[in-house]
């Protein structure tokens, strides 16, 4: 059976789409990833826009009812009529164009690219609660399910505005949408707002807990919810200061301490010391120019001791804060631990870092006996932070805090522990695991996490939810806020001194570090941490959404394995899985569960466990991780993914699609995804990568993180009946299809802004495609061909073709090996169309460019290279390799393959050079005698294109213009068309940032002077 094909299927302006996606990154204000901490969000931009065109019928086929086509074209006349200033500048022409020549739209391809346009501009977070756009959307996507279940009944107003649309789509059926990783949201609020139903599941409770507040509660009770929820908010606030204040009290000037800093310590082990060691990554209070703030260590070995002193900035000298006539003659920042070990200042004894970890392990983690060194205040009337040393009264608040802690333990008579004694992740194995270091320090319960007055903190919010308003909507939205103040309370938290305020423990990434010395917030306080200040974030969601007025979802808390719908019910099966090993979800929930399950009932929560389920978590941990003792591996992953894209299938209509999004930058990741997907019997129909990172990120610069999230386009490998396709594909025939479909996608990509790790991998949707139509493909012996091999074969097609476009006009195959795997190393590093990085920023030295070793075997394989063959240009270190670079390679270059080592460097203002580097390699310098200089000027040229330029651009930065034009002039490298070609092709590709961008270009530079 044929469907119409939707849009997504077609096109996608990914561009544009891109553009709002990353623009999100700095969008704080109302943007529901501030409600609550999740991992790894989609950009709400990129859901908004791939659910309207999933939804959407291309108005382009054959096959498109033309019911929903006259829809369409009424409804973007209707927009280019009454909305045109609401158009970006890419989609204002075009819609311009409408109000002048309406016929145009009978045109089915100008039809299909105003839609387009509008899918782009909506996709832009301003418009995400413009009543016209929303009414638009949703009718169109209402009109789309009744088209496509080939239901006419409805009918547009005869007169269209915002007010009759809204009308006539008030009782209508909708599409469904699923999403059964839903996490924090994003796809299923973008289905909604799209005018889908939406049901959204997971298997994390946290993660539940988000979604029935964004999904459930707020669009079912709107304004008066909102209101409700600033109220008790506030009665918690003004409870908590009253409970609370003596153990924060304020200094006798006025002033209110905001955030107290702390240093874990250790005892010396020098030699006859065992002075106490404050476990310091930084002195610096605040890094701010001429308004500098430190800590100053005062040592005093006779009391095995130190004492601080606070140093300031004024008029450019440094002096002592209370004494500022007094000058701080010679003022040290180096810190007391440099990765891990610690370094006395009595006695300037290292202690290595086992014997930190051996030392606080017993004092679990070290927090409750931790030293107070400095105290942040602010003063009433004044602007700015202030800093001063800690003294009796505030280490009598401390006092204070831990036997009041102490007192409402014994108690205590509720259901869970008082404080939570819950384990933290035993951080072991080589999978997602890896992220957890706190038993290590002997931080083995969650309660261990904390000091005592953050304890009590923790807990009096959370028994204050519990005590307040009585409903459940209610409390569970002031339960996010008490997730949102742990993230900021724990001795996790690190003072920024160049922002002034304290850094959340987790603030979304993949792991929770442990930090030595750590900065403790004030939760009465109005400043960064508080339960003011959180509640501020939390109220401006809750408004955002009331805003947008969509229809409640149905939410509930499954394994994605099980999904509770009926066969056949779903229009859009729409998801964003585990990304394998990144993200260890359920163990980083716990850090927040802990206290949202003391601050709800078990009911509210719908689960009543110690920790958040394990057990059915589809994540690579390489270990047991759950309690039913199955080892979670690269099988592990792949069967589970099989079984929920099977789930899918099954609840998805024959003529519905779905979209997985896929962000991992492990081809292992990939394969075990893509494998499941097959498997499962969805034909991949298409794949778009939005880019979701800056590319400018330093860790794009380095290796292939990738920048884009992959949205792989499917449908169900199904009859009109819903029965799976069985059909056996030629090995033969799939091949001779695959190098015209990347060759048909690749200059798409770039022409879009997608090159590098990111082109790759979109080019796996089209390729798939071939492979996926068919439930298994066979080679003329009857063998079936794994996907495995059919990926491998993708990656080399892709390398072909990659390395043509980078030698565009040149005979690619006609580069020695090592030129040709630079070229594609370096391409698939690259983040953006034209290099990495801003041309502004400062020439750095990389000791080369790291891959994951596989995606280099793969792109080496598809090229004919051997890696084993190539040690001089590539290193290989367990699961990384990296291309040397030419500093790198200088030992090699000048005669002496068997070392390998970086140059030292001399650095002038314009940034580093090599002037020494011919001294290191034992090479005379310019001063030398005319028979040892002779001996510099004809080096011994490079056996192949790759070397001899390498040995240029050495030659350049060493300042030796005459040994460079001998090498190149005498010696005839300069006569070699390739040479220049090759240039040309690095320049392009070297990161804008690094020293070798800089030196091909100086050698460039010299090519016409020279006469070539």
């Amino acid at each position: 059976m044929t469907y119409p094909k939707r849009l997504i299927e077609v096109d996608l302006p990914i561009k544009r789409i891109s553009a709002h996606a990353r623009r999100e990154k700095s969008i704080r204000h109302g943007h529901i990833s501030t409600l609550h901490i999740w991992w790894a969000r989609r950009p709400l931009a990129a859901c908004r826009a791939v659910v309207c065109a999933s939804l959407w019928p291309d108005p382009c086929d054959d096959i498109c009812p033309p019911w929903f086509i006259n829809v369409a074209k009424r409804l973007m006349a209707y927009w280019g009529e009454s909305h045109l200033q609401k158009c970006s500048t890419d989609s204002y022409l075009r819609f311009n164009k409408i109000t002048r020549t309406p016929h145009c739209l009978d045109d089915a391809a100008e039809l299909r690219k105003v839609m387009l346009d509008f899918i782009a501009d909506f996709a832009n977070w301003d418009n995400s609660t413009d009543p016209a756009y929303l009414a638009v959307a949703r009718t169109l996507t209402v009109a789309a399910h009744y088209a496509l279940e080939d239901n006419s009944t409805f009918a547009l107003p005869e007169s269209i505005s915002v007010e009759s649309l809204n009308d006539a789509i008030k009782d209508a059926p909708r599409p469904l949408l699923v999403d059964p990783f839903a996490g924090g949201g994003a796809i299923p609020l973008e289905g909604l707002r799209c005018g889908a139903d939406a049901f959204a599941s997971d298997l994390n409770p946290v993660a539940v807990l988000l979604n029935k507040v964004v999904l459930e509660y707020i669009p079912k009770y709107g304004q008066r919810l909102a209101d409700e929820v600033e109220k008790w908010g506030q009665w918690i606030k003004e409870q908590a200061e009253k409970e609370l204040a003596e153990f924060y009290p304020k200094d006798e000037d006025g002033a209110t301490p905001i955030a107290y800093l702390w240093a874990r310590t250790i005892t010396c082990e020098g030699p006859g010391c065992g002075a106490e060691v404050p476990l310091m990554r930084s002195l610096w209070l605040a890094k701010k120019g001429e308004k500098s703030i430190a800590v100053q260590i005062v040592p005093k070995p006779d009391e095995k001791r130190c004492d601080f002193v606070i140093i300031k900035k004024e008029n450019g000298n440094w002096v002592y804060q209370d004494k500022p006539e007094m000058a701080c003659e010679k003022p040290k920042f180096d810190a007391t631990v440099a990765r891990g070990s610690a370094t006395c200042p009595c006695c300037g004894f290292t202690t290595p870092v086992k014997s930190v970890r051996a030392q606080l392990k017993p004092r679990k983690g070290g927090a409750n006996d931790a030293r107070l060194f400095a105290v942040v205040t602010t003063r009433p009337g004044q602007k700015g932070r202030f800093y001063r040393l800690p003294g009796d009264r505030d280490l009598d608040a401390i006092r204070k805090s831990a036997s009041e802690l102490e007192r409402r333990k014994a108690a205590y008579t509720g259901k869970h522990s008082f404080v939570p004694e819950e384990p933290t992740p035993p951080g072991i194995g080589s999978g997602a695991g890896r992220a957890f270091s706190q038993r290590n320090y002997g931080i083995d319960t969650f309660s261990d996490l904390y000091t005592p007055r953050q304890l009590l903190s923790m807990t009096t919010l959370s028994r204050l939810v519990q005590d307040c308003s009585e409903r459940t909507e209610v409390q569970s939205i002031l339960a996010l806020g008490v997730g949102r103040v742990n993230d900021l309370c724990m001795s996790n938290c690190r003072w920024l001194p160049t922002r002034l305020t304290v850094a959340a423990a987790n603030g979304g990434q993949n792991r929770m570090p442990v930090n030595l010395d750590f900065a403790e917030t004030v939760a009465i306080a109005s400043a960064s941490g508080s339960w003011q200040g959180q509640m501020k974030w939390i109220n401006n969601v809750v408004r955002g959404l009331v805003a947008g007025g969509i229809t409640p979802a149905t939410v509930q808390r499954v394994s994605a394995q099980t999904v509770p719908l009926p066969t056949d019910s779903v229009d859009f099966f729409f998801t964003d899985p585990p990304y394998y090993d990144a993200f260890p979800y359920s163990d980083l929930s716990d850090f927040f569960y802990i206290w949202t399950k003391r601050a709800l009932s078990d009911s509210a929560m719908d689960y009543d466990g110690g920790t958040v389920p394990k057990s059915e978590e589809i994540v690579l941990y390489n270990v047991v991780h759950g309690e039913d003792g199955v080892v979670k591996d690269h099988q592990y992953f792949q069967e589970q993914m099989s079984t929920v894209f099977s789930r899918g299938r099954d609840i998805s209509k024959p003529n519905s699609v779905g979209t997985i999004v896929f962000a991992n930058k492990t081809t292992e990741g990939w394969e075990a995804l893509v494998t499941g997907l097959i498997d499962s019997g969805w034909i991949v129909t298409g794949s778009w990568p939005i880019q979701t990172e800056r590319p400018s990120r330093q860790r794009a610069q380095e290796s292939a993180a990738l920048g884009s999230s992959v949205h792989i386009v499917c449908r169900p490998r199904e009859d009109e009946d819903g029965n799976v396709i069985e059909r056996v594909g030629d090995w033969r025939d799939v091949l001779s299809e695959l190098p015209g479909r990347i060759a048909d996608w690749l200059p798409r990509l770039a022409s879009e802004g997608v090159v590098g790790a990111d082109a790759i991998f979109a080019c796996l949707g089209p390729a798939l495609e071939i492979f996926s139509r068919y439930s298994s493909v066979e080679k003329a012996s009857g063998e079936v061909v794994p996907l495995r091999e059919y990926l491998e074969q993708i990656w080399a097609e892709v390398a072909r073709q990659a390395l043509n476009m980078i030698f565009e006009g040149a005979n690619a195959s006609g580069f020695e090996e090592d030129a040709r795997l630079t070229a594609m190393w370096l391409w698939t590093l690259r983040t953006e169309a034209n290099g990495n990085g801003a041309d502004n920023e400062k020439a750095t030295s990389l000791p080369g460019y790291t891959l994951e070793y596989d995606a280099a075997r793969k792109i080496a394989q598809g090229l004919g290279c051997h890696l084993e063959n190539l040690t001089h240009l590539v290193e290989v270190k367990g699961d990384k390799a990296m291309l040397l670079s030419a500093e790198s390679r200088a030992r090699y270059l000048f005669g002496k393959e068997d070392v390998r080592a970086t140059t030292k460097r001399c650095k002038k203002k314009d940034g580093p050079v090599q002037q020494d580097l011919f001294s290191l390699l034992g090479v005379p310098d310019e001063e030398e005698t005319v028979a040892e200089r002779a001996e510099l000027e004809r080096p011994p040229a490079g056996k192949t294109a790759l070397d001899q330029l390498h040995q240029a651009m050495l030659l350049f930065t060493a300042g030796r213009g005459a040994a460079l034009k001998r090498f190149l002039v005498d010696d005839g490298i300069g006569t070699n068309p390739q040479f220049w070609t090759l240039a040309q092709a690095l320049s392009a590709l070297y990161p804008s940032h690094t020293n070798e961008k800089r030196w091909v270009d100086g050698v460039l530079a010299r090519k016409k002077g020279l006469g070539f």
